[in-house]
C-alpha cells in the first residue's frame, strides 16, 4: 500500500501538494478516532497528557512526518517518484548513521561497509548530476529522525497515529480555510468523486500503518525489514514504468550502489538473526539439561543464568539499522 500511494496522490490532481497534505492530515484524525474506538484503546491518553516531555516529542514527530509527507506528495506532482524512492532506499543507512552519531551505537563491519557504499552512491549521483540529491536525502533524514523520536515516545502504532493526527488537525484545518478564502481549494469545485478521494486520504494513510502494526507483532524483525523494501521498489517501478521518468546511466549507477549497500545490510541482518536463534536454542538446551539433571550430594542451583541469557537474546533486535527500526509510523 505504501508503495502504491504515488498512484493515489496522482489521482488528486488538480489539487496542489499543500491542499493534499492538509486533507491528509484533517481526515486522518476522524479515521484514527474510529480505529481507537473500535479497539477501545484510550488508556494511553491520560498518561501522555501528564508528561510534557513526551507531548513535546509527539509535537516534533508530527512536524517531521508532516514535512516528509509534503515532500513525497510534491515529488509525485513534480514527476520525481524515482528520486523519492531513492530516499526510502537510503533511509536504513541514515538510520544507522543516526544510531552512531546520536545513540553511540556500535556497528558491525558489514554495517560500516553498507554505510560507506551508500555514501559513495550519493557522491556518484551528486557528481553525475552536478547537484546533491537533496530530495532523497531530505526524505530519508526526516523519516529516520521521525523513527528516532517514535522510539523515545514509546507509543504503539495506533496510539501514536492518533496523537500525531490530533496535533496536525488544527493547523491543517487552518490551511484548508485559508485556501478556501483565496479560491484555491478544489474540494468543492472538482466534483463529488474528487471530494471523496480527498476525504479518503486519511484512510489511505491509516490502513498501511494499521496493517504494519499487526504484522510487526507477528513476524520476526528480519522479515519485517525485508518486506519494507517492497515500498521503495514499488515506487521505483511506478516512476520508471507508469510515470515514464528518466533513468540515465549515472542514476542507474547510483541506484546499483545503494542496492549493493542494502544487500550487504540485509545479509548481515539475516546472519545476525540466525546466530541469535542459535544462541537462544543453546541456552534453552542448557537450561533444560540443568533442570533434568539428577540431584547430587551438592544442591544444584536453578538455571537462572541460562534463562536470563535466553531472554536477553530473545529481546535483542535482529539487526540494528534495518528498515523496521524506522517503520513508517
Amino acid at each position: 500500500m505504501w508503495g502504491l500511494l504515488p498512484l493515489y496522490w496522482h489521482l488528486l490532481e488538480p489539487a496542489g501538494p499543500v491542499e493534499v497534505l492538509a486533507h491528509r492530515m484533517v481526515w486522518s484524525l476522524p479515521t484514527a478516532l474510529v480505529v481507537l474506538a473500535l479497539l477501545r484503546r484510550w488508556s494511553w491518553v491520560g498518561p501522555l497528557l501528564r508528561e510534557p516531555r513526551r507531548l513535546g516529542l509527539i509535537l516534533l514527530a508530527a512536524a517531521l512526518i508532516s514535512v516528509n509527507w509534503w515532500m513525497f506528495i510534491w515529488a509525485v506532482a513534480a514527476d520525481k517518484v524515482i528520486e523519492a524512492s531513492l530516499g526510502y532506499f537510503i533511509n536504513p543507512l541514515i538510520s544507522i548513521a543516526l544510531g552512531v552519531l546520536l545513540l553511540r551505537e556500535r556497528l558491525r563491519p558489514a554495517q560500516w561497509a553498507a554505510v560507506g557504499i551508500g555514501a559513495l552512491a550519493v557522491a556518484v549521483m551528486a557528481v553525475a548530476y552536478g547537484r546533491v540529491p537533496w530530495l532523497s536525502l531530505a526524505l530519508a533524514s526526516t523519516f529516520a529522525l521521525y523513527g528516532l523520536l517514535k522510539k523515545r515516545v514509546r507509543l504503539d502504532g495506533v496510539a501514536s497515529f492518533g496523537a500525531e493526527t490530533a496535533v496536525q488537525f488544527l493547523p491543517a484545518l487552518g490551511i484548508l480555510l485559508f485556501l478556501g478564502t483565496r479560491g484555491e481549494a478544489t474540494f468543492a469545485t472538482e466534483g463529488a468523486g474528487h471530494a471523496a478521494l480527498l476525504a479518503c486520504a486519511g484512510l489511505a494513510t491509516a490502513l498501511p500503518l494499521i496493517f504494519f502494526g499487526g504484522a510487526a507483532v507477528r513476524l520476526p524483525l528480519s522479515t519485517i525489514g525485508l518486506l519494507q523494501y517492497l515500498a521503495p521498489v514499488s515506487m521505483f517501478l511506478l516512476g520508471l514504468l507508469a510515470f515514464d521518468e528518466e533513468m540515465p546511466p549515472e542514476r542507474w549507477a547510483g541506484f546499483l550502489l545503494v542496492w549493493t549497500a542494502l544487500s550487504v545490510l540485509t545479509w548481515d541482518a539475516l546472519r545476525t538473526a540466525r546466530r541469535s536463534r542459535a544462541r537462544l536454542r543453546q541456552a534453552a538446551a542448557k537450561a533444560a539439561a540443568s533442570a533434568s539433571a539428577p540431584s547430587s550430594a551438592a544442591p544444584v542451583d536453578p538455571p537462572a543464568e541460562p534463562s536470563a541469557t535466553a531472554a536477553a537474546v530473545a529481546d535483542r533486535p535482529a539487526a540494528a539499522g534495518t528498515p523496521a527500526d524506522t517503520a513508517k509510523g
